[in-house]
């Protein structure tokens, strides 16, 4: 049983932060979910109204409160247009935080995040053996987008097409001290996340050959984990405070000038969360939490704000280049404000950019939201879907690995040949036809 007086003071933090909402409804015209469902429970206005008498709720039917709170895809679409700027997301997290701090995890949970997660050695021992058996529950499906499906119905894969593990996570390509790289420009650290390492470590390449190409020096420590998203989403502050601490003291031993990392919800969490919701921080760690967060940026920000990207002469006229459309991703657009950058990386890239309608709406993916509501999900993505296929383009790009795997189902189930690409990964195919590449 969690601690009350701890509680308490977790409630007042929530309950200083709620005041600022007037029940506007503004929420209610961006959020990806109101929009399927057309339930006001469903829109951040009802769930802070249900959060204003938290504590009472949390006693009476937690479980109906737990329900309503993981009703949401944590995209930040009513954050960005909130006229009074209330950090819905932050106080979203916190309440899941509260409520499992109250009723505990389920076995499950303590399973994944405690003691899987949580171990990032442990973690990714895991996934590399789920990846040498996945040929016996998954068959390739012959698409642009390289996903795969179940061969045995499945409760939780049996309609999606899914993204296979990586044969070679990039953690497995990195020398035992990581790996360090030179250049006269400045010099960065980068973070990996999950989901590059493991499933798209592409990106990690094509990152690392657009830095090398730039001059950029890079540091890669060995060892990195989660950034400890999927915990807290869940209400696991302490899984997620274990797992900062992890990589913070990796970090730590090197002297660079910016972390980047090419995922989006990486950079948001690094920048966002690690300062906020870390739990119980001292003085001395809330300011190298504060000090690493204002080093974050996301990748393309980083090349076209800091280093200038220069475009890659093609030669062709603009009728002849590759049509490429990009989805924002919420986290990079709605919550760090980073939209025009990767565009600009495509641009330079030699590709027409065709954008979409609803280019900055949710693609549905969520996170845990897609396996607790993949309808839900799906629904969404299938709108999302829509409007790629209606630009024409060949490929969509955008720099978030989640949105890349949500994405990449919705056009393998309907039979649309249009590849998935990073915006780093179109700039390096760029540099290596011209053969510009600096290897490092």
């Amino acid at each position: 049983m969690a601690d009350m007086k701890e509680l308490a003071n977790l409630v007042k933090e929530l309950e200083d932060q709620l005041v600022t909402c007037i029940r506007c409804g503004m929420c209610q015209s961006v959020c990806p979910l109101f929009e399927q469902t057309r339930k006001e429970a469903d829109v951040a206005r009802g769930k802070l109204a249900l959060l204003t008498g938290l504590m009472e709720n949390m006693f009476t039917d937690p479980d109906g409160v737990n329900e309503r709170l993981n009703r949401c895809l944590l995209c930040g679409s009513c954050a960005s247009n909130c006229p009074s700027g209330v950090n819905v997301v932050e106080i979203f997290i916190k309440a899941r935080a509260i409520l499992a701090e109250y009723k505990g995890l389920s076995p499950a949970k303590k399973l994944i995040f405690r003691q899987l997660l949580a171990h990032p050695g442990r973690f990714d021992a895991m996934v590399d053996w789920a990846g040498r058996f996945q040929g016996l529950f998954a068959k390739p499906d012959a698409n642009a987008q390289g996903t795969s499906c179940a061969r045995l119905v499945s409760p939780l894969l049996s309609h999606r097409h899914f993204m296979p593990l990586s044969p070679t996570p990039f953690h497995k390509i990195l020398p035992g001290k990581g790996l360090t790289t030179r250049g006269s420009g400045p010099r960065v650290a980068f973070f990996t996340g999950c989901l590059i390492d493991k499933i798209f470590p592409g990106v990690a390449h094509a990152s690392l050959k657009v830095l090398s190409h730039h001059n950029v020096g890079a540091v890669i420590p060995p060892g990195q984990g989660c950034c400890g998203i999927p915990s807290l989403a869940s209400g696991d502050r302490d899984s997620f405070t274990r797992l900062v601490d992890h990589n913070l003291a990796l970090f730590e031993k090197h002297d660079f000038d910016v972390l980047v990392t090419a995922c989006a919800t990486c950079t948001s969490t690094i920048k966002k969360l690690w300062p906020s919701v870390y739990k119980n921080p001292s003085p001395g760690m809330q300011k190298k939490l504060t000090a690493l967060s204002e080093k974050t940026m996301d990748i393309n920000q980083f090349l076209v704000d800091q280093v200038g990207i220069k475009p890659i002469e093609t030669g062709l006229e603009d009728a002849e280049k590759e049509i490429v459309t990009y989805h924002d991703p919420c986290h990079l657009k709605k919550s760090l404000g980073v939209a025009d950058q990767p565009r600009q990386v495509i641009r330079a890239a030699g590709c027409r950019l065709e954008e979409m309608a609803g280019s900055d709406k949710c693609c549905g993916m969520g996170g845990s939201f897609n396996i607790y509501h993949y309808d839900l999900s799906s629904a969404i993505g299938t709108l999302k879907e829509h409007n790629i296929e209606a630009t024409g383009c060949a490929t969509v790009s955008t720099g978030c690995p989640a949105c890349m795997m949500q994405i990449s189902d919705m056009l393998g189930k309907a039979g649309a040949s249009i590849r998935v690409r990073h915006p780093m990964e179109l700039y390096a195919q760029a540099l290596e036809k011209k053969n510009l590449l600096n290897h490092p």
